[in-house]
Parts: C-alpha cells; sequence; structure tokens
C-alpha cells in the first residue's frame, strides 16, 4: 500500500476541518436522500461475476470529532488498497460515503450497488487508546462472515492508520474468498457458470493431497468447458499439474511439467495484471524452474497488491530454492502476519521449514515439519523432507521411521525421481539426496 506523508496527512486532516457552509450542508443532505430514494426504487443491480464489497464509513463512537476523520481515512484506504484486486469489484469511495451517518439495512444496501459483501466498522476511544472493530457480512441474508478488532494508541495516529489499513487488507481477501467458496457450494448445479466451479475447486487445490487435486482438475475442466478463456481456471490447473510433478503425484514428472507450462502461458496472455492469477502463475513458474520469470511475475503481483499474503508465501519459496533462507523466512512471517487465518498457511509452515533446512538449522526445519504435519496428517509428501532433515541431523531413528511411512506412500521413488520433482538449487538438493541415501533410496 502506498504511504502518504504525514505532511500530506496533516494538510488532508486541516482541510477536512474547514467549517462547510450550512447551505451546502442542507445541499448536500438534499442530494443524499434523493439518491437513496431513486437506489430503494430502482431495480436491484446485478452482481458481478466476481468477488463485490463495499467499505461503508466507519461510526465514530468515541465522542472525539478529531477521530472522525482518522475513521474515514482508513476508510478510503482500505476502498483504495482493494480497488487495484482486479479479481474484486469495488464500490468507490463516493458512493460508499452516501451512507455516511445513515441507519442501513445490509440487504438494501447489496441491492442497492449490487455487492455480495459489506464490510462496516467502528471507532472508540479511552484516554489516549484506540480501538478499531470491523465485520464483514454477507448482504444476502445478512449473515455474519468475519469480524476482528485492532487495538492502537493515538501517539501516532497515521502509523496506527496504516498499520491497521495493512492487517485489514491482508485479512479480507482470504475470508472472501472463502465466503464466495460456500456461495457457490449452495448455488443449484444448472446455475453455476466458469467462476463457480473455480471457486469450488479452491479448497481442493488448497489441500496439497493427490485426490484433492484430482478433484479440483475435474471442476476446472467443467469451469474451461463453459469458458476456454478463464484466466482464473487455466491458472489454477497449472498450479494443480505443478504440485502433481513437485509432490512426485505424477507418473511422468516431465509431462506434468510441460502441462503446466502450457496451461501458466495460456493464462498469462488472457489475465492482464490480476495479482490473484500473477501469484498462481508465479508458483507454477517456480515449480517448473522458471526462476526469473516467477520472480518477475510475483513482484508484479506485490506492486499491485502489496498486501497480498500468497504473494509473500510464494516468494518466499522462490527465495528458498534460490539458497536465500534469511529473505525466505521474512517473506513466510509476512504471510502468516498477513492473513493468520489463511487455508494456504500450512504451505508458509512447511515453506520456512525448508528454508531453515537449506540454512542447515535442522532442529527449527524438523520442528516445522512436524507442525505442518500435525495440522494436515494427509499432506504425505512432507515425509520426503522431513526424512531428509531428520537424516542430516543425525537422528537416525526417527529418520529410520519417518522413511519407513514415505516409502509406505511412495514406493516408486528413487534419488533420481526425487531429484527430477524437487526444484531446489543444485548444492543443496545433492545434500537432500544424500540424506535419503543413508536412510537407503535406491538411485
Amino acid at each position: 500500500m502506498l504511504r502518504r506523508s504525514k505532511l500530506q496527512k496533516e494538510a488532508i486532516l486541516r482541510d477536512n476541518r474547514m467549517e462547510t457552509p450550512n447551505i451546502l450542508l442542507t445541499a448536500a443532505r438534499s442530494a443524499n436522500q434523493q439518491k437513496s430514494i431513486q437506489a430503494t426504487s430502482a431495480a436491484p443491480l446485478a452482481l458481478p461475476d466476481k468477488p463485490s464489497i463495499v467499505i461503508l464509513p466507519f461510526q465514530n463512537m468515541s465522542g472525539d470529532p478529531e477521530q472522525e476523520y482518522f475513521a474515514d481515512g482508513i476508510v478510503e484506504a482500505i476502498t483504495a488498497g482493494l480497488s487495484r484486486i482486479r479479481s474484486f469489484f469495488v464500490i468507490a469511495r463516493n458512493s460508499a460515503f452516501t451512507y455516511k451517518g445513515r441507519a442501513v439495512n445490509v440487504c438494501d444496501v447489496g441491492r442497492e450497488l449490487g455487492v455480495a459483501y459489506l464490510l462496516e466498522g467502528s471507532v472508540q476511544k479511552a484516554g489516549d487508546r484506540l480501538r478499531i472493530t470491523v465485520q464483514l457480512i454477507e448482504t444476502e441474508g445478512g449473515a455474519h462472515v468475519w469480524t476482528a478488532h485492532y487495538d492502537g494508541t493515538i501517539n501516532d495516529i497515521f502509523d496506527l492508520e496504516d498499520r491497521i489499513t495493512e492487517q485489514l487488507a491482508g485479512a479480507l481477501q482470504p475470508s472472501i474468498r472463502i465466503a464466495e467458496i460456500e456461495r457457490s457450494r449452495r448455488k443449484r448445479p444448472q446455475d453455476l457458470g466458469a467462476y463457480d466451479y473455480a471457486m469450488r475447486a479452491m479448497p481442493h487445490v488448497w489441500a496439497l493431497e493427490k485426490e484433492e487435486s484430482a478433484k479440483a482438475l475435474e471442476l476446472l475442466d467443467k469451469a474451461l468447458a463453459i469458458d476456454p478463456t478463464y484466466p482464473l481456471a487455466l491458472s489454477l490447473a497449472g498450479w494443480c499439474h505443478a504440485q502433481r510433478s513437485v509432490y512426485t503425484w505424477a507418473d511422468d514428472i516431465a509431462e506434468s511439467q510441460a502441462l503446466a507450462r502450457t496451461l501458466a502461458e495460456r493464462a498469462a496472455e488472457l489475465s492482464g495484471d490480476d495479482p490473484l492469477i500473477l501469484t498462481v502463475l508465479g508458483a507454477v513458474h517456480t515449480f517448473v524452474r522458471n526462476h526469473g520469470t516467477a520472480r518477475v511475475l510475483l513482484e508484479r503481483a506485490l506492486s499491485l497488491d502489496p498486501n497480498a499474503a500468497w504473494a509473500w508465501g510464494r516468494l518466499g519459496w522462490l527465495e528458498t530454492y534460490s539458497d536465500q533462507p534469511e529473505h525466505a523466512i521474512k517473506n513466510f512471517e509476512r504471510a502468516l502476519r498477513l492473513s493468520p487465518l489463511d487455508p494456504m498457511n500450512i504451505n508458509n509452515y512447511v515453506g520456512m521449514a525448508c528454508a531453515y533446512e537449506v540454512a542447515q538449522d535442522n532442529d527449527k526445519a524438523v520442528a516445522l515439519y512436524r507442525r505442518a504435519l500435525e495440522e494436515r496428517p494427509h499432506a504425505i509428501w512432507i515425509h520426503r523432507h522431513l526424512a531428509s532433515v531428520l537424516s542430516g541431523a543425525g537422528r537416525m531413528e526417527e529418520a529410520k521411521k519417518v522413511y519407513a511411512e514415505m516409502m509406505r506412500n511412495y514406493p516408486d521413488l528413487t534419488v533420481s525421481k526425487f531429484k527430477q520433482a524437487m526444484v531446489f538449487s543444485a548444492p543443496t538438493l545433492e545434500r537432500m539426496a544424500g540424506n535419503l541415501r543413508r536412510l537407503g533410496l535406491p538411485e
């Protein structure tokens, strides 16, 4: 998110404090009331074929007029940040602020603006402390999707605004994505479009399991049968095929890599600048060893959306594979801070474990691999990493147990196949392969 300088913000505050003549206030109220009457009487607007949201003005409950400007500043910053993400439809600030100071019905707002989600919030003050409470609401029925609160002091109110905006933007994206998946599941089969099938595929993509990946590809095939040029479905399908190669699920790893590359290139031709799609494409190119292309895509995604937790996580993986573990760990930590409830966070824990393994900090790597397996026991591909790092640490009894479990799940795994699938640097890959050789993995 672009930060405004403190001087700029103070100038904005001074301008906003200028008294508005009563005649202008009266005219503004009249215009807003007229707009409300027109909107209510008009036919409901159709929902866009992407997540749609309005960020309503936050309610100042502090009794301090100074906090009115602070609350408005947060709303404006969140609106501006989300508006840069092409996979979201965000109502402009001017339309959202016509609801300022009004008691609103969530369902009415959804119909008037044609949005599926509404974010509302409040600001409270006690002494020099502030609490900002926010909730994300589904406009069809008024169900609460997500709620959170953020605390800080007014000593440096502009830094507080930046921090809250960053955290909110990072948390909103996965929350809305999960809600969109649930909305697609509630639809009747005959009403499903390409977008709905892509949403239904997402949790199967996130699962990072062989059977789940196959289910995702079935759903993405249905999406592409409806719209063969849908870039999100193309990029997710490419990611699934890249998973099949790097997790050694595919019988022919080279074929899966080639198919992933083809789908990614097709999606790139059609997608434009969408941070989500750029992130997925960056992951695909990382898996097929196009690290230069992957970096360009991921850095572009982050320039468009600095709060994209997925992009920070994928950049962490790229740094891990490039033997830059310190940079990688910082990127994974940033992804976790931006989106602590993200269903893909297991990937960040495994990524940090891999980064520690690259740095040969084996004990930290073991702890994180075990944590990831506790969270996702069916992610059996993690055993390849855990067996290697335990062997490298000289913890051979533990290593042998994990190796036996690995071979039950991967009976055809060889050193050659392991090295073909993994995308670490040559020295790191040779060290990992040597660890598995000591446990008996055949060439």
